[in-house]
């Protein structure tokens, strides 16, 4: 089976703010903290809120105290006012798209200009718009609506952010028919109105299409309306308990879109199970190949054996002449701190990676196991090896075990810091580092116990394409990690900064390699070894452009850049040798 997800799908800038502002909010004010009204529609988020201590409010009392966000559909002004003269702290979180209407909306109504408002009259966006309009404000939610309307000796007309834009151009042929002097304002927000054109062009493409959002959310039954339109079978659910099987198992090629509600952990579950269904029905090589990747990924088997490969490229470029007891000891090590870090991370894991942590969570011992196994047994090779390697080994996994540890003792008032993970964007760093000295420190000081100009090239090296690797995972995993309240690098500088500073970073690799061979620092191999951050380039380039979405294959493309690193090596040193 064939899976189209649309580029659009999911959270709107507004919603995301909206969002994003409340999971601040519970973490920075003391509680009560309150949502005047749902935040969004989106039952699954309302309950994450109403985990995190921020309940509903629907009615404002005479007094009270707490903080109280306003909803991303925005309120009518006196509401706000109320709000505050009842002592509630209120954040705004009103989209910015929406407060842009109703701008417009106060603007002319002071100028006495009749508003007329395209939307539907209970929506509680409409509701704050009408508002701002006073008096002289109307909803129009049906074409018919219109000729009812009184003649105006001024007017108005905006629409709903999220409404249909082709009801809204028979708004605006009307007007221009039978009311030419009315100002019409184009408010529909440019999101909504993409999602719509691509939901439109996607339902063309595919056999049917799966729509994810809230049930009261009228964005997303705008885009069911709107597949329906195009003849094609819809299905519209919440999570993954409402797919149907038997419509998936009877398509070639399904499409998902998702209302602006809609968070992205969700979308990225359906993908998962929908990606895995095609298995039934596939050749049995493929299904085998599909359930190797899949279970290679869980078990953290495959980064570790990509541990391996780079540690095999990092000793060849310093013409370490033994590798593999080293290439051994990375593997083991990296395969043991990832899979006590994915065991200490099961709470994001649940909305990044919900096959992993019910893998994680049906396996626990064993993983347990696996991880003390795999860290004891490299310690014992190095051991084997002399008292620096096992020094060396030892230091590296004490301080990966100390990562999750509090070492500020809850006594010692006001610390920002208690543990080692507190500090922002100390977990890319920190693996980046960790791999960097296993695979390109190690080897060479277990071998010679000296660093030239060649380790310096290549640990940066090494550092790099995991830091890379590592935050574009992070990226991917934003909703997650900012839920459980976690900073990661993309948290702390946005998704678009920091896949523009990987970019950069990629850029500098290639540049990087490309001189130390000039200047005589690394081997011929640095340089087919540029094929490394253009492949990682291309791959995040194909996933930005929606041709590849987060799931299995996606991660295990990444991760094969480190097996790639491996096979370049292996190729050059067989063809120098002969």
């Amino acid at each position: 089976m064939k899976i189209s997800v649309a580029r659009n799908a999911g959270f709107c800038m507004g919603v995301q703010r909206a969002v994003e502002m409340a999971l601040d909010a519970s973490h920075r004010y003391p509680p009560p903290i309150y949502t005047y009204g749902p935040l969004i529609h989106n039952p699954q988020v309302l309950k994450l809120l109403d985990e995190k201590g921020i309940s509903v409010m629907n009615e404002i009392p005479e007094k009270g105290s707490g903080t109280v966000l306003i909803r991303a559909h925005g309120v009518p002004p006196d509401t706000k006012t109320r709000l505050e003269s009842a002592g509630y702290t209120v954040i705004d979180a009103t989209c910015p798209r929406v407060i842009k209407v109703q701008a417009i909306i106060q603007k002319h109504a002071r100028e006495g200009f009749a508003s007329i408002i395209v939307g539907d009259r209970d929506h509680p966006e409409v509701i704050g718009l009408l508002g701002y309009a006073g008096s002289n404000g109307h909803v129009v939610g049906r074409l018919h609506d219109l000729d009812t309307l009184p003649a105006f000796d001024k007017a108005i007309i905006v629409a709903q952010t999220t409404q249909n834009v082709h009801f809204f151009e028979a708004v605006k042929k009307w007007a221009q028919k039978h009311h030419p002097g009315y100002k019409v304002f184009e408010t529909i927000c440019g999101s909504t109105e993409q999602r719509q054109n691509e939901t439109q062009r996607l339902a063309k493409e595919v056999d049917a299409v799966i729509v994810v959002g809230g049930r009261n959310s009228g964005n997303t039954q705008r885009l069911v309306e709107i597949v329906k339109d195009a003849g094609k079978p819809v299905c519209h659910i919440e999570t993954e308990s409402d797919l149907d099987m038997e419509l998936l198992r009877s398509v070639k090629h399904i499409g998902i879109t998702a209302g602006a509600s809609t968070p992205n952990w969700i979308i990225k579950r359906i993908y998962r199970i929908i990606e895995a269904l095609p298995l039934e029905n596939e050749k049995v090589w493929k299904r085998r190949l599909f359930m190797a990747q899949r279970f290679a990924l869980a078990t953290n088997l495959y980064i570790a054996v990509g541990a391996g490969a780079l540690c095999y490229a990092c000793s060849v470029l310093q013409n370490v002449r033994t590798p593999f007891p080293y290439i051994l000891i990375s593997s083991l090590y990296v395969l043991s701190m990832h899979t006590l870090n994915n065991l200490t991370g099961l709470r994001e894991a649940r909305y990044n990676n919900p096959d992993l942590a019910v893998f994680f969570e049906t396996h626990k011992s064993k993983m347990i196991l696996l991880a003390l196994s795999s860290g004891a047994i490299g310690l014992f090779v190095a051991a084997g090896m002399g008292i620096l390697p096992f020094v060396l080994l030892l230091i590296m996994t004490l301080m990966g075990l100390s990562y999750n540890l509090q070492i500020v003792p809850d006594s010692v008032p006001n610390a920002r810091y208690r543990s080692i993970r507190d500090i922002p964007g100390s977990k890319t760093l920190l693996i980046s580092l960790a791999w960097g000295v296993v695979t390109a420190l190690f080897p060479i000081l277990a071998a010679t116990g000296t660093v030239a100009w060649a380790t310096i090239f290549t640990f940066i090296w090494s550092v790099a394409m995991v830091f890379v690797r590592t935050a574009f995972f992070e990226v991917l995993d934003m909703q997650g990690d900012q839920i459980v309240g976690k900073n990661t690098i993309p948290i702390l500088l946005g998704k678009k900064q920091t896949l523009a500073l990987l970019r950069l970073i990629l850029l500098f690799v290639f540049v990087m390699l490309f001189l130390s061979v000039v200047f005589g620092v690394l081997p011929g191999l640095a340089l087919a070894l540029i094929l490394c951050p253009i492949y990682l380039a291309v791959v995040m380039a194909f996933h930005r452009r929606a041709y590849i979405r987060p799931g299995i294959r996606l991660e295990f493309l990444t991760e094969s850049q480190f097996l790639l690193a491996g096979l370049i090596t292996l190729i050059w040193r067989i063809g120098f040798r002969g």
